[in-house]
Protein backbone atom coordinates (compact mmCIF):
# COMPACT_ATOMS: atom_id res chain seq x y z
CA UNK A 1 0.00 0.00 0.00
CA UNK A 2 1.28 3.33 -0.98
CA UNK A 3 0.82 6.19 1.40
CA UNK A 4 -0.15 8.76 -1.26
CA UNK A 5 -3.33 6.61 -2.16
CA UNK A 6 -6.15 7.43 0.23
CA UNK A 7 -7.32 3.87 2.11
CA UNK A 8 -10.74 4.95 3.01
CA UNK A 9 -11.91 6.78 0.02
CA UNK A 10 -13.26 10.29 0.69
CA UNK A 11 -15.57 10.59 3.40
CA UNK A 12 -17.56 13.88 1.87
CA UNK A 13 -16.24 16.19 4.44
CA UNK A 14 -16.41 19.93 4.10
CA UNK A 15 -13.25 21.82 3.55
CA UNK A 16 -11.49 22.28 6.95
CA UNK A 17 -12.25 26.81 6.46
CA UNK A 18 -16.36 25.37 6.26
CA UNK A 19 -16.33 22.46 8.75
CA UNK A 20 -17.80 22.36 11.76
CA UNK A 21 -17.19 20.24 14.98
CA UNK A 22 -20.29 18.26 14.00
CA UNK A 23 -18.88 17.84 11.07
CA UNK A 24 -15.64 15.92 12.89
CA UNK A 25 -16.69 15.03 15.94
CA UNK A 26 -17.53 11.46 17.40
CA UNK A 27 -21.22 11.48 18.56
CA UNK A 28 -21.31 9.76 21.76
CA UNK A 29 -19.36 9.52 24.89
CA UNK A 30 -18.12 6.72 27.16
CA UNK A 31 -18.16 8.11 30.71
CA UNK A 32 -17.66 6.95 33.92
CA UNK A 33 -18.84 8.16 37.70
CA UNK A 34 -15.86 10.32 39.52
CA UNK A 35 -15.00 7.97 42.05
CA UNK A 36 -14.08 4.97 39.67
CA UNK A 37 -10.35 3.68 40.25
CA UNK A 38 -8.00 4.17 37.47
CA UNK A 39 -7.93 0.09 36.64
CA UNK A 40 -11.99 0.32 35.90
CA UNK A 41 -10.96 3.80 33.52
CA UNK A 42 -8.30 1.63 32.06
CA UNK A 43 -10.43 -1.47 31.45
CA UNK A 44 -13.24 1.16 29.50
CA UNK A 45 -10.65 2.58 26.95
CA UNK A 46 -9.05 -0.72 26.47
CA UNK A 47 -12.31 -2.36 26.17
CA UNK A 48 -14.00 0.26 23.68
CA UNK A 49 -10.52 1.19 21.80
CA UNK A 50 -11.06 4.86 22.61
CA UNK A 51 -8.17 7.46 24.27
CA UNK A 52 -10.16 9.40 26.66
CA UNK A 53 -13.24 8.67 29.05
CA UNK A 54 -15.80 11.54 30.93
CA UNK A 55 -16.27 11.96 34.03
CA UNK A 56 -19.71 12.90 35.21
CA UNK A 57 -21.33 12.82 38.29
CA UNK A 58 -23.78 13.97 40.23
CA UNK A 59 -24.26 18.27 40.93
CA UNK A 60 -23.40 19.35 44.58
CA UNK A 61 -26.49 20.46 45.88
CA UNK A 62 -28.27 17.28 45.98
CA UNK A 63 -30.03 18.51 42.57
CA UNK A 64 -30.04 14.95 41.22
CA UNK A 65 -28.64 16.57 38.07
CA UNK A 66 -25.12 15.62 36.69
CA UNK A 67 -22.36 17.38 35.99
CA UNK A 68 -19.43 17.31 33.58
CA UNK A 69 -16.47 16.94 35.95
CA UNK A 70 -13.62 16.17 33.36
CA UNK A 71 -11.79 14.06 30.82
CA UNK A 72 -9.30 11.19 31.88
CA UNK A 73 -6.68 10.94 28.70
CA UNK A 74 -4.93 7.83 28.10
CA UNK A 75 -1.97 9.99 28.71
CA UNK A 76 -2.96 11.00 32.52
CA UNK A 77 -3.80 7.33 32.74
CA UNK A 78 0.12 6.40 31.96
CA UNK A 79 1.29 9.15 33.85
CA UNK A 80 -0.78 8.23 37.08
CA UNK A 81 0.22 4.47 35.83
CA UNK A 82 3.73 5.24 36.40
CA UNK A 83 2.91 7.35 40.15
CA UNK A 84 1.27 3.90 40.95
CA UNK A 85 -0.65 5.67 43.62
CA UNK A 86 -3.65 3.58 44.50
CA UNK A 87 -5.52 6.71 45.98
CA UNK A 88 -6.63 8.46 42.63
CA UNK A 89 -9.82 7.95 41.38
CA UNK A 90 -11.29 8.83 37.84
CA UNK A 91 -12.11 12.68 39.43
CA UNK A 92 -8.69 13.57 40.85
CA UNK A 93 -7.22 12.88 37.88
CA UNK A 94 -9.47 14.31 35.74
CA UNK A 95 -9.54 17.76 38.24
CA UNK A 96 -5.76 17.54 37.89
CA UNK A 97 -3.96 21.87 38.10
CA UNK A 98 -3.09 23.00 34.76
CA UNK A 99 -5.48 20.22 32.68
CA UNK A 100 -8.15 22.56 31.77
CA UNK A 101 -11.08 20.69 30.54
CA UNK A 102 -12.16 22.29 27.01
CA UNK A 103 -15.52 22.01 25.83
CA UNK A 104 -16.78 22.69 22.42
CA UNK A 105 -20.63 23.58 20.56
CA UNK A 106 -21.62 21.44 17.52
CA UNK A 107 -22.44 24.15 15.53
CA UNK A 108 -18.93 25.87 16.37
CA UNK A 109 -16.54 26.43 12.98
CA UNK A 110 -13.47 23.41 13.44
CA UNK A 111 -10.80 26.27 13.53
CA UNK A 112 -11.98 27.36 16.11
CA UNK A 113 -12.16 24.55 18.07
CA UNK A 114 -9.13 23.48 16.78
CA UNK A 115 -7.54 26.85 18.53
CA UNK A 116 -9.07 26.41 21.32
CA UNK A 117 -7.50 22.81 21.98
CA UNK A 118 -4.42 23.97 21.19
CA UNK A 119 -4.29 26.79 23.39
CA UNK A 120 -5.39 24.76 26.37
CA UNK A 121 -2.78 22.15 25.07
CA UNK A 122 -6.13 19.59 24.77
CA UNK A 123 -5.93 16.25 21.97
CA UNK A 124 -9.72 15.81 23.26
CA UNK A 125 -12.36 18.25 23.69
CA UNK A 126 -15.84 17.63 25.27
CA UNK A 127 -18.74 18.32 22.35
CA UNK A 128 -21.85 19.74 23.77
CA UNK A 129 -25.29 20.20 22.93
CA UNK A 130 -25.65 24.05 22.96
CA UNK A 131 -29.59 24.01 23.21
CA UNK A 132 -29.94 22.06 26.32
CA UNK A 133 -25.89 21.71 27.18
CA UNK A 134 -25.06 18.27 27.95
CA UNK A 135 -22.67 16.26 26.31
CA UNK A 136 -23.18 14.53 22.83
CA UNK A 137 -19.70 13.44 21.57
CA UNK A 138 -15.96 13.63 21.44
CA UNK A 139 -13.94 15.88 19.60
CA UNK A 140 -9.93 14.86 18.89
CA UNK A 141 -7.06 15.86 17.15
CA UNK A 142 -7.29 13.26 15.06
CA UNK A 143 -11.08 13.75 14.20
CA UNK A 144 -9.98 17.65 13.25
CA UNK A 145 -6.77 15.81 10.87
CA UNK A 146 -9.14 13.61 9.74
CA UNK A 147 -11.21 16.93 7.81
CA UNK A 148 -7.67 18.16 7.37
CA UNK A 149 -6.75 15.18 5.55
CA UNK A 150 -9.77 14.33 3.25
CA UNK A 151 -12.16 17.85 3.73
CA UNK A 152 -13.06 18.30 0.15
CA UNK A 153 -10.70 21.14 -2.14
Amino acid sequence: MSLDQPTHGSYLLPHFEHATVADAMHPGILSCDPDATLTEVARMMSTHHVHCIVVIGAAEGGSGESRLRGIVSDLDLLKAGMRADDEETAATLAAKPMKPMVTVETTMPLRSAAELMLEHGASHAVVMNPEVRRPIGILSTLDIAGVLAWGEL
